[in-house]
């Protein structure tokens, strides 16, 4: 077990009155043992308690190391796995559960009256998981610098006629020859007017003169994720296009530059907003101007007008502002930012300045 996450998360569940609580993430069980396990549609989780008793219950059918650091429990397909569970739990005290917790694993321990009282404490993990520590940080950096050079790569498949699919296609190659381990998300590439969607996934569009070029694309490296986007044009840009890239530049590096310990992330969003929105465009920019990022694309957490957290050492997340024209262009540019214990450090290192690819 990673006793200082661990620790973490019960002092989380401790705040939330809780004394327990079954963890069935296979992400949050990663984050927390260091191994990853794909149970399908098998029953896999792991019991902490403020009392030590921490249990996993893992399928005879995954081979796991002999030493987890806690204490296993292994059953077979045709084993009464919840009768182990029930076994486990402390049947006076309200039990947390995962958000995502299957209802065929939750709705019979309810039935069983495995505990009076049932919280959804993801949060207990989440809260841990938004605040990255040294080894996190480290392999974030390396996921960004692959993406940084995988982008690089990209750039060179463009030419005219081409369509984003064939692009798309040729990505994984890339990333796999420069150390990923896999895509972090299907990579978003949008020629043109196609770009005015948010999320377009790549489709048979053919690349032609005065396109903007948008590769919004990722990366995993052991386990932690890497997110980027850049906006290109393709052999001309006219005046409009410029104006509205200059415009989305201007509140990426304004937002950027606003990140620090203590900063309520909801001022992040205004500070990029209100540029857009000065600049005429601010119906044109349609979602929140982050989220957080780590094991997942979107970790729990967001920069946005809703948000209620301010930032804290450890934070990493995206700043990625747009604007999106129907039936012209879409313009995105986006980073990751880690927050450090006197500012920021951006974890992407690709020039932003506006570039006309030949």
């Amino acid at each position: 077990m990673k006793e200082n996450r661990l620790r973490t998360v019960l002092q989380n569940l401790e705040q939330m009155g809780l004394s327990q609580a079954l963890i069935t993430d296979p992400l949050s069980i990663l984050y927390l043992t260091g191994r990853l396990i794909k149970p399908l549609e098998r029953f896999y989780a792991l019991y902490v308690s403020q009392s030590g008793h921490h249990k996993i219950f893992i399928n005879q059918l995954e081979t796991v190391p002999e030493d987890l650091g806690v204490e296993k429990v292994r059953f077979t397909d045709s084993d009464p796995y919840l009768d182990l569970v029930y076994q486990a739990v402390d049947h006076s005290q309200p039990l947390g559960v995962d958000k995502n917790m299957a209802a065929r694993f939750l709705l019979p321990l309810m039935d069983r009256q495995c505990a009076p009282g049932y919280v959804n404490a993801s949060l207990a993990v989440d809260k841990a998981r938004s605040v990255k520590d040294a080894q996190e940080q480290a392999l974030m950096r390396k996921a960004s610098q692959i993406n940084d050079e995988a982008v690089k790569a990209f750039r060179t498949l463009v030419r005219e006629g081409i369509t984003e699919r064939q692009v798309a296609e040729q990505t994984k190659g890339i990333y796999l020859d420069l150390g990923a381990e896999d895509f972090s998300f299907e990579p978003l590439i949008a020629f043109g007017a196609s770009a005015a969607s948010g999320h377009h996934y790549p489709d048979g569009t053919q690349l032609k003169p005065g396109d903007c070029v948008l590769f919004d694309v990722g990366c995993v490296y052991e386990g932690y994720c890497s997110d980027m986007t850049r906006t290109y044009f393709y052999r001309e840009v006219s005046p409009k296009q410029e104006a509205v890239y200059d415009l989305v530049l201007q509140a990426n590096q304004a937002a950027e530059a606003a990140i620090r310990p203590g900063v309520p992330l909801r001022d992040l969003d205004r500070i990029a907003r209100d540029i857009i929105s000065q600049g005429g465009y601010g119906p044109n920019f349609t979602h929140r101007l982050g989220h957080f990022i780590g094991l997942e694309t979107h970790d729990f957490g967001d920069v946005s007008s809703a948000a209620e957290d301010v930032a804290v050492p450890g934070n990493i997340f995206s700043i990625e502002p747009g604007i999106y024209l129907p039936g012209e262009m879409g313009v995105r540019i986006e980073d990751l930012a880690l927050v450090t214990e006197d500012g920021v450090e951006i974890l992407n290192h690709l020039p932003k300045a506006l570039e006309v690819l030949p």
